[in-house]
């Protein structure tokens, strides 16, 4: 499998506007013998911590002397030997587990270690140690025991993030609500570059060619990873991660790229934008396997207050319906158009996944069932007088059988308060997520919450709008803000806030709630606090 290619170079004045600063580098001896930094600080994108349990979590960090290098590698060439310690105070007086790892090329010296043998739901201090430098300090927590009674839980939500269109002024704000668990719902990175009259509104240039290699991938997270506010927030809480499509490339789904793509070809820039990714997030060990799939859905309890379920919406689903008849991606149908669309044997998870999701409902003892995905879940019809019903294609709504299949099950298993969360569509979203999107009478089975962008510009305001009215399942919505939101859950209730930022173009951008909902326990469906 050949991954890698040199990307173009990219004009070291892409990174002003984002280098935190280093600490002061230990004197520590040979610091930079075998490494070619050449004396260079070898910690620029900060660390970070996700994937929690009782007992541990995945530390994260990755050396470079020259982060946007062009072969990817960050400017390192042998294996550097770096320190791990976790702490059990800010100070590093009590040490509580430290180790020793090599970072080397073949992971672009990504370091993950998954941390075991802490105690339960506190926080720990951790620090990285290398070639007599050392790394910012990171903030962690481990999960609390699977059979505490947990009183709180705060989550920061966040998705879309492009690095051309604004300023990551959204994650300084999220870092400053100190959450406990900080979620990422998809589109981390943009493959692609803005172009032509575009291009002339970037606030910021990628300075990349579109990213179809594993070099080219690397730099992506690298450069994004050289933001003060986006290293800030990693550094504060840990994280649980999912994928959209921009990881890889705009509205794939499974193994097809679009209509004119074939998949003996695209799966192999998948797997490269798959691997980048995996070195750039602190989650649990997984690899690309022979078959260029790599496995990122999981579980997470919390508790007996929360239970996560973290799913993949783009690895395993089927291809976007009615490709063949009618434009490449995702595309706004009837039915009459698209008969594929209503095919039983479609999958949005993939059957597998699928399985594990509802065999984990129907064992679940949590109070809140939290499905971190990536795409609105509960529908949007747009239906014009004299015009048959349409929809987009690339949502839930293009796979409508697999959203009945996850509904029927909620309603069936009846975990207790399940609630979806999703980004993608660049604007906030309240929703009933009903057992028949059809039908507006039908019962209520979970509650939806979509964030907006972190920066990337959202769809047309007033032509959603006037789709409302054939939505009443939809309680709010809007496109013309920027930002992410906020979770404060207890056994008793959730309650979410709507973050906006005032201005993309602005670095230090200031922060407004739009609105605030609850759901009460037991109470599917969210009302307006």
């Amino acid at each position: 499998m050949t991954l890698l290619k040199p990307s173009t170079p990219m004009s070291r004045r892409a990174l002003i506007g984002g280098l935190v600063a280093a600490p002061a580098v230990l004197n520590f001896g040979r610091a930079h013998a075998h490494t070619g930094a050449g004396g260079a600080y070898l910690f620029p994108l900060g660390v970070a911590s996700g994937d929690p349990w009782p007992d541990g979590f995945v530390l994260w960090t990755r050396l470079a002397a020259d982060p946007i290098a062009p072969d990817g590698l960050g400017g390192l060439n042998g294996p550097v030997e770096v320190r791990w310690e976790v702490a059990a105070d800010e100070r590093f007086s009590r040490i509580a587990a430290a180790g020793r790892v090599a970072a080397d090329a073949s992971s672009a010296h990504a370091v993950h270690v998954e941390v075991q043998g802490l105690n339960p739901g506190r926080p720990y201090w951790y620090r990285f140690t290398a070639a007599g430098q050392q790394s910012p300090v990171g903030l962690a927590r481990t999960a609390p025991a699977a059979n505490a009674e947990v009183d709180r839980l705060k989550l920061a939500v966040a998705s879309c993030s492009n690095w051309e269109v604004g300023y990551f002024s959204a994650y300084g704000h999220m870092a400053d609500e100190a959450p406990d668990l900080t979620l990422f719902l998809g589109d981390y990175i943009y493959e692609y570059s803005r172009t032509g009259e575009r291009a002339a509104t970037n606030v910021r240039n990628y300075g990349f060619e579109e990213a179809t290699t594993l070099a080219g991938y690397r730099n992506r997270y690298a450069l994004h990873r050289t933001d003060a506010d986006l290293q800030r927030l990693h550094a504060a809480a840990p994280c649980l991660v999912t994928w959209d499509d921009h990881e890889v490339l705009n509205n794939y789904s499974g193994v097809w790229p679009d209509r004119q793509g074939k998949p003996i070809d695209f799966v192999q820039r998948r797997a490269a934008g798959y691997q980048a990714f995996y070195e750039a997030m602190p989650i649990r060990r997984t690899r690309v396997d022979a078959r260029l799939q790599m496995p990122i859905h999981k579980r997470i309890r919390y508790g007996k207050l929360a239970e996560f379920y973290m799913l993949d919406g783009r690895q395993y689903r089927s291809r976007g319906a009615c490709i063949d008849e009618g434009g490449a991606k995702g595309q706004i149908v009837t039915d009459a158009q698209c008969a594929d669309r209503l095919d039983p044997s479609r999958t949005f998870l993939g059957f597998e996944q699928e399985r594990w999701l509802y065999d984990g409902l129907a064992r679940t003892e949590a109070q809140w069932n939290i499905l971190g995905q990536d795409l609105v879940m509960a529908g949007l019809r747009f239906e014009n007088r004299g015009d048959e019903t349409r929809y987009w294609t690339d949502t839930w709504d293009g796979f409508p059988a697999a959203r009945d299949r996850m509904t029927q099950a909620l309603h069936r298993l009846k975990p207790r308060n399940p609630v979806v969360l999703a980004g993608d569509y660049h604007s906030f979203w309240t929703n009933d997520v009903l057992l028949d999107s059809e039908d507006e009478t039908s019962p209520v089975v979970a509650t939806e919450f979509v964030g907006t962008s972190i920066t990337s510009g959202g769809p047309p305001y007033e032509g959603l709008m006037s789709a409302m009215p054939a939505n009443p399942h939809i309680k709010f919505f809007d496109s013309r803000v920027r930002g992410y939101f906020t979770m404060d859950i207890t056994p008793d209730r959730m309650t979410t806030r709507y973050q906006a930022i005032s201005d993309v173009r602005d670095p230090k951008a200031s922060l407004s709630t739009l609105n605030t909902w609850v759901v009460e326990d037991g109470r599917p469906g969210a009302q307006l606090a």
